[in-house]
């Protein structure tokens, strides 16, 4: 699973190589397309197939919660396709129950694959972006990170975590000219989401809101797709975001009122 059925050949497109984790479905596979449509070299990595093909399309299996898998691929990737100047953590699970009954092991794994891998790859590829002096991390995080939800503690601890590991990092390597951001989406129309669309849950219902489950309804009146996030992903990664770094930029169409 970590690192396994890599496709890593050739060489890099110009303008670097951006690698994007959780990038076989939903957000990471809309950030990878929307990146391949810049022209850019993507190596698209998940601990799923990547199902997808393009021209300067990579496949790589991997685990990120699995530091030396990371380590290794990131390694091999600068090797054969050339300097990651992009990197982008999607890869995120998302285990719903009440905290007073929460399992060890879902705990676990969900502090594993959110904050653990972000800081695998962070470190990796950080390193190299240091030594490089620039390149550009986003993450993708979620507004539970600053709103409290019902049934879903742990993913939210987590998603906060990560987001100030994010901040941390970005302080870190912004005397290099490496900029962090985190991009924090809302509900996306993603199989993450139709998880939580149990007992009769329609669409219509998460964007009206849950009074009883202390959730706001969406301003905007629509459910985000994968490329609403992608879009804020790739204005992070840009140069006209040159200026920014350690924010925050949440897409939820207005679900958390400006928190």
């Amino acid at each position: 699973m970590a690192g396994g059925g890599d496709r890593v050949t050739g060489r890099a497109a110009e303008g670097g190589v951006a690698l994007v984790t959780g990038a076989a479905q939903g957000i990471g596979a809309a950030v990878a397309q929307a990146l391949l449509a810049q022209g850019r070299t993507v190596l698209a990595a998940d601990v799923q197939a990547i199902a997808y093909a393009a021209p300067h399309l990579h496949a790589a299996r991997l685990d990120v919660t699995d530091g030396a898998a990371v380590e290794a691929l990131v390694a091999r990737t600068e090797a054969t396709l050339g300097p990651i100047d992009a990197l982008v953590n999607v890869a995120g699970v998302l285990h719903p129950g009440a905290l007073t009954e929460f399992d060890d092991d879902a705990w676990a794994h969900t502090f594993a694959v959110n904050t653990t891998g972000p800081f695998h790859t962070g470190r990796a590829v950080g390193r190299r972006m240091k030594a490089r002096r620039c390149g550009a991390i986003v993450t993708v995080s979620s507004n539970a990170a600053h709103l409290a939800r019902a049934g879903m503690g742990a993913y939210a601890a987590s998603k906060a975590a990560t987001t100030h590991l994010m901040r941390c990092l970005g302080l870190e390597l912004a005397p290099y000219g490496v900029r962090c951001n985190v991009v924090a989406p809302g509900s996306t129309d993603t199989a993450m989401q139709r998880q939580l669309w149990t007992g009769g849950r329609t669409e219509a219902q998460v964007i009206a809101g849950d009074l009883g489950a202390y959730r706001p309804g969406i301003p905007l009146g629509r459910i985000a797709d994968p490329g609403d996030v992608a879009h804020a992903v790739l204005f992070l990664l840009s140069d006209g975001a040159r200026h920014v770094t350690m924010q925050h930029l949440t897409v939820d169409g207005g679900a958390t009122l400006g928190h």
